[in-house]
């Protein structure tokens, strides 16, 4: 694992951008799995800025709310058009994601498993970290060799969630999510993290035991890690 730390969010995120960089250079049709949340955004930026040629790369979300409308400004799935696929002059539909409006949600979970099989695998996973240590939606709890599938959000994760929405009784109880196994398949993995109120749950993930009870910890699972932390983010580290 390599673990990088940048004055603020800013650099971080641009550090972050090159490492996803050299992945594209690289392999002009990487695959990439793409998160959402405040996290990955300023490296979303730095991407923008860079002018790289996106029109080969293909993606995956990590995970989508089930039960908002079709079009909601606030899914996953518009906020990754918006943010990736337009900004970063993707195809129209290059990125998939979880199908939660099908009638049979297991099956979509196991469709889109196969999905990312036929598609080579994820060459570089991009992540963000929650505070209870969650990884995508993977909740405290979730098996380290857990797959895509429905899953209960926890209370302290739609807290944190509700700023994005009017109040938090309108953010969804329920997703579907990339599982950890899942997550662990991808060939490269980044973490970026930002902010004061990550730096316990980074020590936890980072340095502590591989446990179910934080998620983020499968990660020292990966032999090929690359966290990105703004300083603020890396004081719990020892």
């Amino acid at each position: 694992m390599k673990v990088l730390t940048r004055e603020n969010r800013g650099d971080a995120g641009a550090a972050g951008a090159v490492v996803v960089r050299e992945c594209v250079q690289a392999k002009p049709d990487a695959v990439l799995g793409f998160a959402t949340g405040s996290s990955p955004l300023p490296l979303y930026d730095a991407l923008a800025d860079f002018g790289l040629d996106f029109s080969r790369v293909r993606g995956f979300a990590l995970d989508e709310y089930i039960g908002l409308p079709p079009g909601d400004p606030r899914s996953y799935g518009a906020v990754i058009d918006s943010e990736v696929v337009q900004r970063l002059g993707m195809r129209p539909g290059s990125v998939l994601l979880p199908d939660v409006a099908a009638a049979d949600l297991e099956a979509a979970a196991g469709e889109y498993e196969q999905a990312i099989r036929e598609a080579g695998g994820v060459d570089l996973q991009i992540l963000g970290i929650g505070h209870n240590g969650h990884l995508a939606f993977n909740e405290p709890g979730a098996a380290l060799d857990s797959r895509t599938r429905v899953e209960q959000l926890a209370e302290r994760t739609r807290r944190a969630n509700a700023r994005f929405f009017d109040s938090p009784d309108q953010v969804p109880t329920r997703c579907m999510t990339q599982g950890i196994g899942t997550i662990l398949d991808a060939r490269q993995l980044l973490l970026i993290a930002h902010g004061a109120d990550k730096a316990d749950i980074i020590a936890r993930a980072l340095q502590g035991p591989v446990t179910p009870d934080c998620p983020a910890s499968a990660l020292q699972l990966h032999p090929r890690v690359t966290v990105i932390l703004d300083q603020a983010a890396a004081a719990g580290l020892r």
